[in-house]
């Protein structure tokens, strides 16, 4: 996994207040941009321009060049779709669908991303980076993920009205939010309120 660029990704609340989200893993950021069913209406992969933009919300330093044609598009909300129903059902410690874990090995086995040394001793990208090479390299850092030592650390938010899925890398393990300063800080206003009500 690619180790974190920024505190995580912007995120908006329906509220309208904004937060940032920090999934722990390149994969995971993906899940932000919508998703397979219910979560179909928070869709933002429409056009080449919106792969662009994630892709320079992500962890991946520096963000490449890359060029992305509409059909890299729609392999990006395929790719997204199944690592979802994989990520969430590695959470609840069931068995992933087989077709989904078949397009997630589909795209792994494409070359992904290669970084490289500039001359001037930066971190840059070999070669052309196109939609496919970004998805391939969203897809290797997801098997990494699910085989990997940190497995049995993806969670979802523990909020009942939120299904952000992430890595728990905190050393107890004890993570249960998405985002204490959303989910989390929600969580203890309600309880304050909750715990106020009992005492008056």
């Amino acid at each position: 996994m690619e180790p974190p660029a920024s505190p995580g990704i912007p995120m908006r609340s329906f509220s309208g207040s904004t937060y940032r989200f920090d999934p722990g893993a390149l994969c995971l950021e993906l899940l932000t941009t919508g998703g397979p069913g219910e979560f179909r209406r928070f869709e933002v992969l429409h056009a080449p321009a919106d792969l662009l933009a994630w892709a320079e919300r992500s962890r991946l330093t520096p963000t490449p060049a890359l060029r992305v044609v509409d059909a890299q598009v729609a392999d990006a909300r395929r790719l997204r779709d199944a690592l979802f129903q994989v990520a969430t059902a590695r959470a609840l410690d069931e068995p992933a669908p087989s077709e989904d874990i078949a397009v997630l090995n589909e795209a792994a086995a494409r070359p992904p991303l290669t970084p490289v040394i500039d001359p001037d001793g930066m971190r840059g990208w070999a070669g052309t980076a196109d939609g496919t090479r970004l998805l391939a390299t969203v897809a290797h850092d997801a098997v990494e993920l699910l085989t990997g030592p940190y497995a049995h650390r993806i969670r979802t938010c523990a909020a009942d009205n939120c299904a952000l899925l992430y890595v728990d890398t905190s050393r107890p393990g004890r993570r249960r939010w998405c985002s204490m300063e959303h989910c989390g800080n929600r969580h203890k206003v309600r309880t304050l309120r909750a715990r106020r009500a009992e005492e008056g």
